[in-house]
């Protein structure tokens, strides 16, 4: 991907273009996504009980978890200190503007997270607007800041038409809502690889071409490439700040952090020790990688991935009104505080 550094010369900005993984947080170079989790007594940042409009299916302290260690580790970067969250700072220094999470449920969880890391510093405001099925707002009016969520499974288009649901891989009409925005961060992978009940179109549709299936890696090469053409075409990066959230990783497997036979989340309390995952980085991340390296405008890889996966710990489980199996998303309070103090970073800097 590249990523630009400018240097003003009189009334003359010289832009380089630097290429890199987009990992580097804009302090002293450190990369913040590089680390390891410790023990921290002061975590988490707020109570969840106190937080409004949390959903059940985040809300695992409500509905019975019965250990709390989960909550009590912070991120270390292996270079430098990740700066704790301040909802004053992060209000203050972003008065005014409009933040979106454009994505699947993935992007929810991490909305859910901000609203409850900024509500813990103004429990006075409540102010939630369901703008339709797709886009919900919550906004801090002292300092006019608007943050949404816009549920968008595959960023590209998925229509009705007379054959059924059509995922059209070239295709974002979205696009004119979200670029209007100051802050993006996008994220989708959760659903492209869904089949039968939970697969959420009926055929594929790339140019005139229409396919009832086909590679889903690929399928998800095409439509993160047609979201990156969009943002090189669409978006004004010198008024809009563009981010990509890496793969969220899931827990179902042991053998990835060698627990053979384990198919879950569910007696797992702790993270993994260490920097690194031992099933290595999932195959969409690379794809993701490689679409992200040959955006032109400036947007920054999101790299919340390797951080995540060694949180094995940090999943609802079976702690959620459904009782159902969840080792996909992640409890609030939790995991996602962290993204969100790691997103503070990037976009109050």
């Amino acid at each position: 991907m590249r990523l630009y550094r400018c240097l003003v010369f009189g009334l003359v900005c010289v832009c380089l273009s630097l290429v890199s993984k987009g990992e580097e947080d804009g302090l002293s170079g450190c990369n913040m996504y590089e680390g390891e989790w410790v023990w921290d007594d002061s975590y988490p940042l707020y109570d969840s009980a106190k937080c409004p409009h949390l959903r059940s299916q985040f809300d695992c302290s409500k509905y019975g978890r019965p250990d709390h260690f989960y909550l009590k580790y912070r991120w270390q970067p292996s270079k430098c200190n990740l700066p704790r969250f301040d909802g004053k700072e992060f209000l203050t220094k972003l008065r005014g503007k409009q933040i979106m999470f454009v994505g699947d449920s993935v992007s929810l969880n991490q909305w859910q997270s901000l609203i409850c890391l900024l509500h813990s510093f103004l429990p006075q405001t409540q102010i939630l607007d369901e703008l339709d099925k797709l886009v919900y707002n919550y906004t801090f009016p002292d300092y006019q800041v608007s943050v949404f969520v816009y549920h968008s499974t595959h960023l590209v288009d998925i229509e009705e038409e007379k054959i059924g649901r059509v995922l059209k891989l070239d295709s974002i009409k979205s696009g004119s809502i979200w670029k209007n925005m100051d802050i993006l961060v996008f994220n989708t992978w959760l659903w492209w690889y869904r089949t039968g009940p939970k697969q959420p179109w009926d055929y594929i549709q790339i140019g005139n071409k229409i396919v009832k299936d086909m590679d889903r890696m690929e399928a998800f090469r095409i439509g993160l490439t047609t979201w990156a053409k969009w943002v090189d075409a669409e978006v004004d990066t010198n008024k809009t700040k563009v981010l990509f959230q890496g793969i969220s990783p899931q827990h179902y497997n042991g053998i990835e952090w060698n627990e053979p036979g384990v198919t879950n989340c569910s007696k797992e309390t702790r993270p993994i020790n260490g920097s690194t995952y031992s099933a290595g980085l999932p195959k969409a991340y690379y794809v993701m990688e490689d679409v992200l390296k040959k955006i032109t405008k400036p947007v920054h890889l999101f790299n919340i991935t390797t951080l995540s996966q060694l949180r094995k710990d940090a999943h609802p489980s079976s702690y959620n009104l459904f009782k159902a199996m969840d080792c996909t998303h992640w409890c609030v309070a939790g995991l996602t505080d962290t993204w969100n103090e790691l997103l503070s970073v990037q976009v109050t800097n």
